[in-house]
């Protein structure tokens, strides 16, 4: 490997920082001079966060490096750009576009004036694959996507699914041209989520303070980094738009159809803590899992949802999720929407009050898992602006 030095390690540095390299003869800048606090000087650009050298399979290499991806309004009107995190088997390509070839979200955010960051999870997509360094990697199915996240209307495993008319071009399975598209974009994944977590988390805050307090967005899997580094760095995240996060509280589910349309998976908690599979701030404090009591409910908050298992009372309180403003945004005929209250409910016990954003209560209809892909991502992502617009004008928690 050649060793780089003098302006040519600049160069480096400078070009994945998304600034300019000095000019020849120009001496570079002292690390002391360098902005604190990372602004875009481009439309767009890339730099990485986190990680560092490691020893992998007996050879020197990187791990645990992110890809970030940005874009930036000509002006900038809001006060606090807006990161981007995708959810499993996906990479930041959910944000830039849509399977039949629309703008994404990054776009549209862009365009009401925020800078916005999207990135792709550590060990996923352009931040490098890498079983040696990561462990196991993971796969979901063509038909796993069919029945549960693009075309549940031809499946009917849960009540809502019948209301599913979004996805472009009709339902989404095989031989649909969006269908096909997205499944191309399928990635592996970590298969330990306990990895997962312990990986990306601590790259999110790395980016956080690189580029000062933003908004965290976050999409199913990666609602549970979301919560995380709100509970770690309540400092940066001004707030935490949650869009259908990885539930429900402490167990996942399976969905079968019929008239008993669910059943929990295994004896074993999925989220430990709840939200999640790493330690979270609670007041009592928490030394093992078991510390907290779970208790199921005997009916479902409403028709059609799962009895939520949220903690027995009195309940742990979450009091740095308290300090950061929060919505969970759900679609009408997603299979979240029969969990995500439960996460709601879990909040509100532990005092952290989210805020709720039921896209059918605005007159946004019909809308499944992957909303920022489907015919009205454009009104989705416009009803979540304005909430981030009036919480950011609102004095802070």
């Amino acid at each position: 490997m050649t060793k780089l030095g003098g302006t040519g390690a600049c160069a480096l540095l400078c070009l994945i920082a998304g600034a300019a390299p000095p000019a020849a003869g120009e001496t570079p800048p002292a690390a002391s001079e360098a902005p604190a606090v990372f602004r875009p000087a481009r439309p767009e650009g890339y730099f990485f966060v986190g990680g560092g050298y490691a020893t992998v399979a007996g050879k020197e290499a990187a791990a645990g490096q992110m890809f970030v991806a940005y874009r930036a309004p000509a002006t900038v009107t809001q006060p606090y750009p807006v990161v981007m995190v995708h959810g499993t088997a996906q990479t930041g390509t959910n944000f830039l576009g849509t399977p039949d070839g629309r703008p994404g979200w990054a776009a549209r955010f862009v365009e009401k004036g925020f800078v916005v960051y999207v990135v792709d999870q550590v060990g996923r997509g352009r931040s490098g694959p890498d079983p040696e360094a990561y462990g196991p990697y993971a796969r979901i199915t063509p038909g796993e996507l069919e029945t549960v996240y693009t075309g549940q209307e031809t499946a009917g495993l849960y009540p809502e699914a019948k209301l599913h008319m979004q996805w472009p071009g009709g339902p989404g399975v095989r031989g649909n041209a969006a269908f096909d598209q997205f499944y191309l974009s399928q990635v592996p994944y970590i298969a330990s989520g306990v990895r997962t977590e312990e990986l990306v988390d601590p790259a999110l805050v790395a980016l956080l303070e690189k580029i000062g307090p933003a908004i965290l967005l976050t999409h199913s899997q990666a609602g549970v980094f979301g919560w995380a580094v709100s509970d770690q760095r309540p400092d940066l995240v001004k707030a935490h738009v949650a869009v259908e996060p990885n539930g429900p509280t402490f167990y996942d589910i399976r969905f079968k159809g019929g008239a008993d349309w669910y059943e929990r998976v295994g004896e074993a908690r999925a989220r430990p803590y709840g939200l999640t599979r790493v330690p979270l701030h609670f007041e009592p404090p928490v030394a093992t899992p078991a510390d907290l009591t779970v208790a199921q409910a005997d009916k479902p908050l409403r028709e059609g949802q799962i009895r939520c298992w949220l903690q027995a009372e009195p309940a742990r309180k979450l009091p740095n999720l308290a300090r950061v403003p929060a919505v969970i945004v759900t679609g009408e005929a997603s299979f979240r929407a029969t969990m995500d209250d439960c996460t709601g409910a879990f909040l509100d016990q532990a005092g952290a009050k989210p805020d709720r954003l039921r896209l059918a209560e605005h007159g946004i209809h019909g809308n499944g898992h992957m909303m920022m892909l489907e015919a009205n991502n454009a009104q989705v992502a416009d009803a979540i602006i304005a909430w981030i617009e009036a919480t950011t004008r609102a004095a802070p928690r």
